[in-house]
C-alpha cells in the first residue's frame, strides 16, 4: 500500500485485522474504548493504540477517538530508543492531531495535541524547522488557554517553552535572530508562572512539579528547585513519561547536592 498517506494505511490495517469492525454496534464500540482507556491507564500503548484504530475504523471522524491515537502514537516514543522510529511515531501523532483539530478546531485538548506533536518533532528536525515549530508550540498552547484558560496542562507546556527558550545561551538567539528572524519573547520567570499555575490546579499530578522544578531552577532559585524536585519525586507516577521525568528530576537533585 506504498501510494496510501499513513493515515490511510493505519485505517486500512484496522479494517483488515477486524472486519467486522465497520458493523460493531455502538455498545460494542462503547466496549472497544472502555478497552482502550484501561490500556492507557497501565502505560500500554500497543494495546490502547491497537484498540483506539478499531474504535476509529468503526466510528470514523471522532475527534475524540483520533485525539486518543495521537496521544498514543506520542507517548509510545518513550518505548524505544531508535531515533528513526521516536520520528516516525511522532509524524503519525501529528497527523492524528490534525485530523482531530480540524474536526473540532475549538478543543483545548486537540489544539494543545498539536502543540505537543509539533514541540516533540522538533527535536528530530533541522534547524529552520525546529524554530519554525518552536513557534507553533507556542501559537497552538495559547489557542488551547484562550478556550479553557484552566488547562494545567497548557500552562505546563507554555511555561516549559519559556524557560527552555529563555535558557538558550546569548549566542545562540543571536544566530537564530539573525538567520532565522527570532523567537517570540520568553523569560525563566514567565516559565516559573506558568508551571506553578499548573501545579495549583492539578497538583496531584507529578509532571507539573518536575518541570516547575526545572524552571525554578533555571530561574537560579536552586532551593526552590531542590524542595520542588523532591515532593515530585515522593509522588506517584501518574502518566506514562512520569518514570523519564523522575528520572530527569533525580539526575538534577544529585547535581544540586
Amino acid at each position: 500500500m506504498p501510494g496510501l498517506n499513513p493515515l490511510r494505511r493505519a485505517r486500512l490495517f484496522a479494517l483488515l485485522l477486524l472486519g467486522w469492525a465497520t458493523v460493531l454496534r455502538a455498545e460494542e464500540v462503547e466496549q472497544v474504548l472502555a478497552r482502550a482507556r484501561a490500556a492507557e491507564s497501565k502505560f500500554d500503548c500497543k494495546a490502547a493504540l491497537e484498540l483506539y484504530l478499531q474504535a476509529d475504523a468503526a466510528r470514523p471522524n471522532d475527534s475524540v477517538v483520533l485525539q486518543k491515537i495521537s496521544q498514543q502514537y506520542s507517548d509510545s516514543t518513550n518505548d524505544t530508543n531508535d531515533t528513526e522510529e521516536k520520528k516516525r511515531l511522532c509524524t503519525q501523532a501529528l497527523a492524528y492531531a490534525k485530523r482531530a483539530t480540524e474536526l473540532n478546531p475549538k478543543n483545548a485538548v486537540n489544539l494543545l495535541s498539536l502543540a505537543i506533536c509539533y514541540g516533540k518533532l522538533g527535536l528530530y528536525s533541522d534547524t529552520r524547522t525546529k524554530i519554525e515549530y518552536s513557534r507553533l508550540v507556542k501559537e497552538f498552547t495559547e489557542q488551547a488557554l484562550a478556550v479553557n484558560p484552566d488547562y494545567d496542562y497548557a500552562h505546563h507546556v507554555l511555561g516549559r517553552w519559556n524557560y527552555e527558550v529563555a535558557s538558550l545561551g546569548a549566542g545562540t538567539r543571536f544566530i537564530v535572530r539573525l538567520i532565522y528572524g527570532g523567537l517570540p519573547p520568553a523569560s525563566t520567570a514567565e516559565g516559573v508562572r506558568q508551571l506553578q499555575r499548573a501545579v495549583e490546579i492539578s497538583p496531584q499530578l507529578p509532571a507539573h512539579r518536575v518541570e516547575l522544578g526545572f524552571a525554578l531552577l533555571a530561574d537560579g532559585q536552586r532551593d526552590a528547585a531542590r524542595v520542588t524536585f523532591e515532593q515530585a519525586l515522593a509522588m506517584k507516577p501518574v502518566e506514562k513519561y512520569d518514570t523519564e521525568g523522575f528520572r530527569r528530576a533525580r539526575e538534577a537533585l544529585a547535581g544540586l547536592k
